[in-house]
């Protein structure tokens, strides 16, 4: 059970407002908010920092990278997780779905063998043992087109703690693979691809295409519904596609590549997320929409960090500053997520909700986590 805490003369953000006062938590749970700039006996002074909720990411590939950091080389899990999960905690991360791919291909010149059901029972189990400082969830990222897909949701239960499955089709010459020079160039680069092996690379893809994107994208829609998951679309770069992805009842898009797909996104009630390196790098690294001109055209509801965990709460300063709207930009990280995959224990500060908070300084205008807390027990 975690400690009672008081942060005292703090700039609090609250889902409208920010206002200078304290924050009490017992029992892991937001006990009272007062405004003031009293510091009552016992309190932690934070001399003018901000507090917010913690940070809720819906798409890390983070962990990932921890259980592969090079190419076919294997990490052992539970080092893995304790190293992933730790890093989030260190950059206010409190609540994560973690990205599992599920979806194998045995043929071609980029075989990739089954994971994602040993690393979820590695990570349910370190969470179950009390190893973990943060929430975890699962989030399942559907290869449509590959070969095993429906087999391996199958080894899936309500059980398991899926919050999100995610519908990907990476078939080169569409959605963020439009660009297939940008693709040789990475593939190149990471893989040592030839100019031949990218070819055949190329022409294998689309025909896995051709044999399972259709079967494969039914059975994972109904695969989410089993599992009691919200659906997200990924990619989406035309209004066409953005209206079946609306069809399937997704909850969200995950990182459409073109203004049009945002536009269409919001026409039919689906949040836009987009990821924090393109807000913070003032681009898309594969050539897609700008994360900042969405969200000048209002257009952008959540933020990712994708592949950067310090990358989230970065980006809800720089989007406070296209805004001026600091609770706005809070909410893409916090509020707006946490709502997304159904959460609503969390993502605010109101009394009543699960105690994870930051403390966050400011270095010019870079923030820095000076504490955070999850169900009010410190982890950083």
């Amino acid at each position: 059970m975690s400690e009672d805490l008081c942060l005292a003369n703090a700039r609090i953000v609250l889902t409208d407002k920010v206002v200078t006062g304290s924050i009490t938590i017992k029992k892991g749970n937001i006990a009272d908010i007062a405004e003031g700039d009293a510091v009552p006996n016992g309190a932690v002074n934070c001399l003018g920092d901000f507090i917010i909720p913690g940070l809720v990411e819906l798409h890390t590939d983070n962990l990932e990278r921890h259980i592969e950091p090079r190419p076919e080389v294997d990490w052992p899990h539970l080092s893995a997780i304790l190293a992933h999960d730790g890093e989030l905690a260190s950059t206010g991360i409190t609540t994560v779905f973690d990205a599992l791919r599920v979806g194998s291909i045995h043929s071609g010149k980029m075989r990739y063998a089954p994971y994602a059901r040993n690393l979820a029972n590695d990570l349910l189990n370190a969470r179950a043992a009390g190893h973990l400082k943060i929430s975890h969830f699962l989030h399942l990222r559907a290869e449509i087109c590959s070969e095993t897909l429906l087999e391996e949701l199958a080894e899936f239960t309500a059980k398991d703690r899926v919050g999100i499955l995610s519908l990907m089709d990476h078939t080169p010459g569409q959605r963020q693979f439009r660009d297939l020079t940008a693709l040789q160039t990475y593939l190149s680069k990471k893989r040592g691809f030839s100019d031949a092996a990218f070819a055949e690379h190329i022409a294998h893809l689309k025909t896995m295409q051709k044999a399972y994107g259709e079967k494969h994208q039914t059975g994972a829609v109904a695969e989410a519904r089993r599992l009691g998951a919200v659906l997200a679309s990924h990619d989406d770069t035309t209004a066409e596609q953005v209206a079946v992805s609306g069809s399937h009842g997704v909850g969200f898009a995950e990182f459409p590549t073109t203004r049009e797909a945002a536009a269409a996104c919001r026409a039919h009630g689906v949040a836009v997320m987009m990821g924090a390196p393109n807000i913070i790098r003032n681009g898309s690294h594969s050539g897609n929409v700008a994360a900042a001109e969405l969200a000048e055209a209002d257009l952008l509801d959540i933020v990712s960090s994708d592949y950067v965990p310090s990358a989230l709460l970065l980006s809800a300063f720089r989007l406070a500053d296209i805004w001026q709207n600091l609770p706005r930009a809070v909410a893409c990280v916090t509020r707006n997520p946490a709502k997304a995959a159904g959460l609503t224990d969390r993502g605010r500060l109101e009394p009543g909700l699960r105690g994870d908070i930051l403390r966050i300084g400011l270095a010019g205008n870079t923030p820095l986590v000076r504490g955070v807390w999850c169900c009010g027990q410190r982890v950083s």
